[in-house]
């Protein structure tokens, strides 16, 4: 058991501790390097350049940049470089229209190292220098244009920054990437508000057009529709006597049978008249009168 905890111990120690302390030896005294996916590696001795890796693998110093390998990490200098690609945003560059609008555009550009050495040793910031002159270029080329064309045509804006700031960026060492406007817009609080106020004026008339045109829509249906159903109820009223008439002629044939609509159409309107009707009863009506008046019976007969 205690062989065992021995044997782990020292494999432990060998494998975590030992190999990486004599790798790290061997790569400083320059027998081998490894170079990432997208980067790179410049070394440099008494101001010369010995080897560039940009292809990622495993690489035997000295068969690269010979005898110097094992001296370059103690006397040079190794730059890692990141060669992936990077983007920037500058914010709001001033330029005015032909009109003279203040106006802000916001650019978005891409860049990555193109040459590891122009990037190390031509000037001192590139990327500084890449910034300040997309800026300059925006300003420049993109300055005077009409209004319309500033808010419309982005795709021709980027491709002219593009083509204006590539040669002079690549010398660098840095290339420009996509370069795409993301942002147009006014620079002055005053006119935003005029421009806001001329839009909702705008919005309400189109909206009281709208309101107006639809009311006068809705005018025209129910004229139409009243004027269609007046004609009809006109036609109805003029074929309603016409109708009654015939009616009325064809029942005069038979005495009879008219005398009985007749009738009816009397008894039928003494009824819907709501008038009231008084009952008489056949025979002598005064004497009727006077017996109801005097329920002994009726009174002698005297002669004067």
């Amino acid at each position: 058991m205690s062989a065992f905890l021995a044997s782990s111990i020292a494999t432990f120690v060998g494998l975590f501790i030992c190999v990486p302390i004599a790798f790290g030896i061997v790569r400083l005294f320059g027998f081998y390097t490894t170079v990432e996916e997208r980067q790179c590696r410049v070394y440099v001795l008494f101001g010369k350049v010995l080897g560039i890796l940009d292809q990622p693998g495993f690489y035997v110093l000295p068969f690269k940049i010979g005898p110097a390998a094992f001296i370059v990490n103690f006397l040079g200098k190794c730059y890692k470089l990141d060669m992936r690609l990077d983007q920037e945003y500058l914010r709001s560059q001033p330029v005015n229209s032909e009109e003279g609008a203040p106006m802000g555009i916001g650019m978005w550009y891409e860049m990555y190292i193109s040459d590891p050495v122009a990037f190390l040793f031509k000037n001192t910031d590139p990327r500084g220098s890449l910034r300040a002159n997309v800026s300059n270029t925006t300003v420049r080329c993109l300055s005077n244009m009409k209004l319309a064309d500033m808010l419309e045509t982005r795709h021709t804006m980027s491709k002219t920054v593009r083509d204006e700031v590539s040669p002079k960026s690549h010398e660098w060492g840095y290339k420009l990437g996509s370069v795409y406007i993301r942002k147009v817009h006014f620079r002055d609080a005053g006119m935003i508000r005029q421009i806001e106020e001329k839009v909702v004026n705008r919005l309400r008339q189109v909206t009281s057009a709208i309101r107006q045109d639809g009311a006068n829509q809705v005018g025209l249906i129910t004229s139409t529709a009243e004027r269609q159903a007046a004609v009809e109820f006109a036609k109805a009223a003029a074929l309603r006597p016409r109708i009654v008439g015939e009616a009325l002629r064809e029942i005069s044939k038979d005495p009879e049978l008219a005398r009985a609509i007749f009738d009816i159409l009397e008894i039928q309107r003494s009824v819907d008249g709501n008038a009231e009707i008084i009952m008489l009863p056949p025979g002598n009506l005064m004497a009727q009168l006077a017996a109801a008046g005097n329920p002994k019976g009726p009174a002698p007969l005297t002669a004067t």
